[in-house]
């Protein structure tokens, strides 16, 4: 028995010297919650944790589905979530409006939305949205910030007809051509349209017109920054790597995304999905990945004060942190 026990002990002491790691029931719980359902720009975060990047960190990582940016936020601050995946933008209106809380990394500085349109009416230029009816949503991202886009594109946007409507009844009005347009992610929402429809779509890609507003961003509360930044710190590098890996790896990715997908889309979606999110999330040389550039977080803020979705830009400071970064 004595024997036998050493021998275990032994084979214990090789695998930790070979990197073994415990079993993720030894690791810190470390809780993140998405503001949607699953969708392709995530993938990046289930190839990290399927390569045991976050196990490797000392993080037993949750990754839960959300319901909305909002809810997200609001669970983040009850201490339910470590962090909160949203759009950058959203996390800088709550900042605007007192809630203590920090964009810790900006994985998408330019987030990749726009108009979709059919073929025989196409909306590819700003100047196209001129006689066009356009459905609309509460809370759409492309058309909160529409006038601000006209402006400054000298488009006249009493000449664009903005159709009111349910999320749910979009995309029937879009495709039986009630509507001429409609606000897209190009990235998840038309490889999904084109796959199932069997067709192809015109496409208006708002940033390269001016409408620059940051995207996937890893949200933590201040509180959290200041009482456990390591903890925050090894979740990001080990995140970041995720990316880099994605990048490399895009079947990978995808495939590591649907094995937590039950009945999601087919994978020649789910790829085109995570190879387009690659475009968008760019991996500067000089600066490490996840990196916010103040002037993303300047110009941001000041198309929330000129939509008039915020009455003031707070110091910048407030909006975001660099300092949980580490190349």
């Amino acid at each position: 028995m004595i024997a036998k026990s050493t021998g275990i002990v032994m084979a214990f002491a090789v695998l930790l010297a070979c990197g073994w790691i415990p079993d993720a029931k030894a690791q810190e719980a470390f809780n993140v919650r998405f503001s949607w359902k699953l969708k392709g720009e995530y993938a990046p975060f289930y190839l990290a944790r399927s390569k045991g990047l976050f196990t490797k960190a000392g993080l037993n990582v949750r990754l839960g589905e959300g319901a909305g940016a909002d809810a997200a936020l609001g669970s983040l601050l009850q201490g339910g979530e470590d962090v909160v995946i949203v759009p950058g933008i959203y996390a800088m209106s709550a900042v605007s409006q007192g809630m203590p809380i920090k964009i810790v990394a900006l994985y998408q500085p330019k987030a990749p939305v726009g108009i979709v349109s059919h073929l025989d009416k196409p909306i590819t230029t700003p100047k196209d949205l001129e006689g066009k009816s356009l459905a609309a949503t509460v809370g759409d991202t492309t058309m909160d910030y529409l006038k601000v886009f006209c402006s400054q594109n000298h488009v006249d946007c009493g000449k664009v007809k903005i159709v009111m409507m349910n999320v749910q009844a979009r995309l029937p009005q879009f495709m039986n051509k009630q509507v001429d347009g409609m606000s897209t992610y190009w990235n998840i929402d038309l490889p999904q349209l084109e796959f199932s429809s069997k067709q192809k779509f015109a496409l208006l890609d708002v940033a390269k017109y001016g409408q620059i507003v940051p995207g996937l961003a890893v949200v933590a509360s201040n509180a959290a920054i200041e009482k456990n930044p390591e903890r925050l710190k090894k979740f990001i590098a080990a995140l970041s790597a995720g990316f880099d890996a994605t990048k490399d790896d895009p079947e990978g990715a995808a495939k590591a995304l649907l094995d937590n997908w039950p009945g999601g889309p087919p994978m020649e979606v789910v790829s085109t999905q995570v190879k387009l999110s690659n475009e968008t999330f760019p991996a500067g040389s000089d600066k490490p990945r996840g990196w916010t550039d103040k002037d993303v977080i300047s110009s941001a803020a000041n198309l929330l004060v000129e939509s008039g979705q915020i009455k003031e830009v707070k110091p910048l400071d407030d909006y975001f942190t660099n300092s949980l970064l580490s190349k």
